[in-house]
């Protein structure tokens, strides 16, 4: 999975009510952009350049997978929502809300509309001081000086007040932390090991992830499924009784809760499918011995896609051993993780409906399965 680009954001207001435009331009920048990680202090500055009201600013710490200038592009659109009217004029002006890219990263940019890193950060007290609260170590690419050092030098003179009310961060309203383990599951390409990934590194999660790949058994049984059923699901057993004792009993401290992309029930669902009554019933009793003792979810996630979605995904991503997977074959899996789901009582249990979701482009839909795990 792509790891998304760390930008630093420059926020400020000087027009009707400050505070709420700030956070409500960090609301939409978590709605439209990427994650909020940090927050800094909100500082009370006096305008810059021009007379006018004292100015509400502030900086933050945000990840996301849009390039610099859909970046930017989103922050001109939010600060018009916003009110912001521009005018031609090439002169400081008063304004409901100003969004600036401070850094991407190591990146240097410099076209007719964006300049990175702001070309004007380092002679600017009202961006400088919020940003060293939360990047204080970052260094300027072209300078190579970090921005507590940036801080010291700057000429600036304008005494800046922080205000004691923090803006909210609005990753916050999902707390999964109320969950030691969550488990998500869903049929062949429902999009499992996306959102579990997602999930833990937005959340500061442990991930676990099925070694499906390094099955050297998963393409024969795809071209050959009578011979190879045994086989595969009691090595899938073996396997995934020994990558669960390992993770699941290892504690991280540093990580909030653990998420996996599957449960170990799973080995009942597909082996109840694939293998014949006396397979199935010699490997259900080898199955209860091994998984007596592992540890259950007290969160099972269950995302259902329409077999048309599912087959749809499958040919996306392009796996030569599953592009002729029978629609029958999807949706036995369907029928048996719902009938199975239907009699579990030791676990909670959510199953979303995500055929008309797209949670790895599309980031509203992203927010939306989180809202329905965590219930808010």
């Amino acid at each position: 999975m792509l790891k998304p680009k760390t930008y630093h954001i420059a926020l400020g207001s000087n027009k009707d009510d400050k505070f709420r435009n700030l956070q409500a331009a960090v609301n939409a920048i978590y709605v439209r952009v990427g994650n909020v990680k940090l927050i800094s202090k909100v500082y009370k500055s006096p305008a810059f350049g021009f007379e006018s009201d004292d100015f509400f600013n502030c900086c933050l710490v945000l990840e996301s997978y849009l390039k610099p200038q859909k970046v930017l592009d989103i922050l001109l659109e939010i600060e018009t929502s916003l009110g912001r009217i521009r005018t031609t004029q090439n002169t400081y002006e008063a304004r409901t809300i100003d969004l600036d890219i401070v850094f991407a990263e190591d990146d240097i940019i410099n076209t007719k509309t964006l300049q990175v890193p702001h070309p004007e950060m380092s002679k600017r007290k009202f961006v400088l001081l919020p940003l060293n609260d939360i990047a204080s170590k970052v260094k300027h690419p072209k300078s190579d000086k970090e921005v507590s050092v940036l801080l010291d030098e700057c000429n600036d003179e304008s005494v800046l007040e922080p205000i004691k009310i923090w803006l909210k961060n609005p990753s916050k309203q999902y707390n999964f932390s109320k969950y030691n383990y969550i488990a998500i599951e869903g049929n062949i390409g429902a999009g499992k090991t996306s959102l579990a990934a997602k999930m833990a590194y937005d959340f500061n999660a442990k991930l676990i992830l099925e070694r499906f790949a390094d099955n050297p058994f998963l393409p024969k049984f795809y071209e050959d499924a009578n011979r190879y059923a045994f086989t595969l699901e009691m090595s899938f057993l073996a396997d995934r009784y020994q990558q669960f004792s390992d993770d699941l009993s290892q504690l991280d401290l540093f990580k909030d809760f653990i998420v996996s992309d599957y449960d170990v029930f799973k080995s009942l669902i597909f082996s109840k499918i694939t293998l014949n009554d006396d397979e199935f019933s010699l490997y259900r009793k080898l199955f209860y011995l091994m998984y007596k003792d592992i540890a259950k979810p007290e969160l099972y996630v269950y995302l259902y896609q329409n077999t048309e979605r599912l087959q749809q995904n499958i040919k996306k991503r392009g796996r030569d051993y599953e592009q002729n997977i029978a629609d029958d074959y999807l949706e036995k899996i369907n029928t048996g993780y719902l009938d199975f789901l239907k009699t579990q009582k030791d676990f909670k249990v959510k199953i979303i409906d995500v055929s008309d979701r797209d949670f790895v482009e599309n980031r509203k839909d992203y927010l939306w399965v989180l809202s329905e795990i965590c219930g808010c």
